[in-house]
């Protein structure tokens, strides 16, 4: 049975994000944004912090188990962190070897590291090592920095660390998100590797998915700005339904989503920074919905949290005077 995972998007895919779309029903399992590790020893609340859910037995409140992700490149501090992190019990430990943002790579992280797979496999052995055997470490890499020239190299120093799974984002850093994913490297890796690989990039439909499956042989995709975009995605993916022009059933649907988001925000996040978020979900979800569109512009002026509260309630979404949805 293939599976599709909810993907780690630094500064967008946080835990509220993480809750409102596997409402939706669909995932299998999520990974949360990376918990970067350099030189100390991080106390329990960072990782609570980062991922709530592991005071849900690791799980967001629709049950979907989430793993946690590290980022960092000294493999004895990244053991020693994973296994305080293993104390709280999460779904799994996932190791990030594909973040291509400058500020990471500049200090040898992410990407980075895929220039030295004897690297890769230190790292990964220390951690796999320093981890009860139940909790399974994962990892996901890029195609490589600037080319493809290291990448079943990476792929098989990984492997040879100890992985249980590996996602590959179909991209060299250097190519950050630009279209096309080169799919057909995810297939070279998965016949390079002993352990199962997931398949990452430009999956933004169910056809997508379907050549993505085609073109990879991967039985499992990992889903990231497709699913932001169109949080019923996943969910049509696995009922097969069509998506005909005329989303605004959808939206129907989703419009208390929205809100509950839209409220958590506000409850997760500083007065100021909370706008940023609506309108940053909001500009994605415009893709999809032309309810969206017009909602955007009108949000996308606003300041206060008093005037977006009346702007939600004008557009028809299920919201109280005070800004908190109402129950259902």
């Amino acid at each position: 049975m293939s599976r599709i995972f909810l993907a780690p998007m630094e500064g967008l895919a946080d835990c509220v994000l993480r809750d409102v779309l596997t409402r939706v029903g669909g995932y299998d399992g999520a990974v949360t944004e990376f918990v970067r590790v350099s030189g100390s020893l991080l106390p329990p609340r960072t990782f609570r912090r980062i991922c709530p859910e592991l005071d849900n037995a690791g799980r967001t409140p629709a049950g979907t188990p989430v793993l946690v992700q590290l980022l960092g490149s000294d493999p004895a501090c990244l053991a020693e962190n994973a296994a305080q992190l293993a104390e709280l019990s999460p779904a799994g430990i996932d190791l990030n070897f594909g973040c291509p943002a400058p500020t990471v790579n500049r200090h040898g992280g992410g990407a980075m590291l895929l220039d030295d797979p004897e690297l890769l496999t230190r790292i990964v052995s220390a951690v796999r090592q320093a981890v009860p055997v139940h909790i399974p470490v994962s990892a996901k890499m890029r195609l490589g920095i600037s080319d493809t020239g290291r990448a079943l190299d990476c792929a098989q120093a990984l492997d040879a660390g100890g992985i249980a799974s590996l996602v590959v984002h179909a991209r060299t850093r250097d190519e950050g998100y630009r279209p096309p994913a080169h799919w057909e490297w995810v297939a070279r890796i998965r016949e390079a590797v002993a352990v199962p690989v997931v398949a990452n990039g430009e999956v933004w439909t169910p056809e997508d998915y379907a050549q993505c499956r085609a073109v990879s042989g991967c039985e499992d995709v990992m889903i990231g700005r497709g699913a932001v975009s169109d949080p019923f995605l996943v969910r049509r993916i696995k009922t097969g339904a069509s998506a005909s022009g005329d989303r605004s059933a959808d939206w129907d649907e989703f419009k208390p989503l929205l809100i509950e988001f839209w409220r958590q925000v506000q409850a997760r996040v500083i007065t100021g920074h909370a706008p940023g978020r609506l309108k940053l979900w909001l500009n994605s979800l415009r893709r999809t919905f032309v309810e969206a569109e017009a909602l955007y512009w009108i949000i996308r002026p606003l300041r206060s949290l008093d005037e977006i509260a009346r702007a939600l309630v004008l557009s028809g979404l299920p919201i109280t005077p005070d800004g908190l949805a109402r129950a259902a």
